[in-house]
């Protein structure tokens, strides 16, 4: 069993050291489900990416903006939020390290309910 706390400041202390002020240990993976560690300094981002087709975000220390098509969402230590299904960005407003779960491959007549909800939007 992993330490959430650790990898957090593991990973901060390995974007501090990065020339791109970012990095990343995946450290669940299990067939679809996934769960990545991922720390950025301050001012650093991920660029725009394609979405999983499930996945959540905890903010694990600091405070980031998720960014997309409706302007971002701005989530601190504590917070948990669904991903945007759209293309979207990671900007880190502080030296920040967030907990990012996802599932890789739904089956077919297997999406949960909340998912759902939101294709019906």
């Amino acid at each position: 069993m992993d330490d959430l706390d650790a990898l957090a400041r593991q990973q901060l202390d390995e974007a501090r050291a990065s020339a791109h002020g970012r990095s990343a240990r995946l450290f669940l993976h299990d067939d679809r489900l996934r769960q990545t560690v991922i720390a950025l300094v301050a001012g650093a981002a991920l660029d725009e990416h394609n979405a999983p087709p499930a996945a959540s975000l905890q903010v694990l220390r600091g405070r980031v903006r998720l960014t997309g098509a409706g302007g971002g969402q701005e989530l601190m230590t504590g917070q948990v939020a669904m991903t945007p299904r759209e293309r979207h960005g990671l900007l880190a407003l502080e030296d920040s390290a967030v907990l990012l779960t996802a599932v890789t491959e739904i089956p077919a007549g297997a999406r949960p309910a909340a998912l759902a909800e939101v294709d019906r939007r």
